[in-house]
């Protein structure tokens, strides 16, 4: 069984070498334009996006349709084909768009594919830094090649925890994130997907966040749980591109319940 509770099987192992190349293009691209001066786009609602985002992209579509053409993809740039495919990769080319305009090193390319709605591969790639994780249902994950595991954190008292930013927090999501906060030893902010990787390699306890889309965090599951951690939405329902947008990931699946009833 997966995590999500759905019936799965592991992925080919080349669709699994095929998500390190995509995130081999996407950071060539992210690289040559990093700490250059970019011209800053707004986007309908009024998020930041650059050539590096379209270009990454773009890079990385070329080749699923080279190497598996079958296949549907879900972009954050270049929108949605396929998405009744068996497989379907869902990327984001730069995950931390504002980090990357002004040249912190925390931003990084994600890329999940799914099989009939179910997250199965994942990738983290921050490519400023030379750091990937990757994880695969029924793999260990790795971080540049090594296992990687979670570590022990059953109570929210001694847990590290991390959110992306309160801005987009309903007033019921505040609340319930200030109970959360309230409970635990130290309270962090930012460092978008390179936080959730962080807790795949066991630095930190706990990261949530809300209003994200399926981009955001359908690679998370594969490389969080796969290093033995808990990934959901706010709800405890397993990730997928219906999700409603809520992210709580934890380390230790003792703790994942425990911030659930917070």
């Amino acid at each position: 069984m997966s995590a999500s509770g759905a019936t799965a099987e592991p992925p080919p192992d080349g669709f699994v070498d095929l998500a390190g190349r995509l995130a081999d293009a996407a950071g060539t691209m992210a690289r040559h334009y990093y700490r250059s001066s970019l011209n800053v786009d707004a986007k309908a609602d009024a998020s930041p996006v650059t050539i590096a985002d379209r270009e990454a992209e773009a890079a990385m579509r070329a080749i699923i349709e080279t190497e598996a053409p079958g296949h549907g993809i879900y972009g954050e740039e270049h929108g949605r084909t396929r998405l009744d495919a068996e497989w379907v990769w869902v990327l984001d080319p730069i995950d931390g768009t504002k980090a990357f305009v002004i040249g912190r090193p925390l931003f990084g390319t994600l890329i999940a594919l799914l099989r009939n709605g179910v997250p199965v591969v994942g990738v983290i790639d921050c490519p400023a830094l030379g750091e990937r994780w990757v994880g695969a249902f029924g793999r260990a994950t790795t971080f540049n090649g090594e296992t990687v595991r979670t570590r022990a954190c059953p109570k929210p008292e001694n847990a590290w925890i991390s959110t992306t930013t309160t801005d987009p927090f309903s007033a019921d999501e505040a609340a319930g994130y200030a109970r959360l906060r309230d409970s635990v030893r130290v309270t962090t902010y930012g460092g978008d997907c390179h936080s959730y990787a962080l807790v795949a390699s066991g630095t930190l306890d706990l990261v949530l966040d809300v209003g994200t889309q399926p981009y955001d965090y359908c690679a998370l599951p594969p490389v969080i749980e796969g290093a033995g951690g808990r990934v959901s939405d706010w709800r405890g329902d397993p990730l997928g591109l219906d999700s409603d947008g809520t992210i709580l990931a934890a380390g230790d699946p003792a703790l994942h319940t425990s911030a659930l009833k917070l």
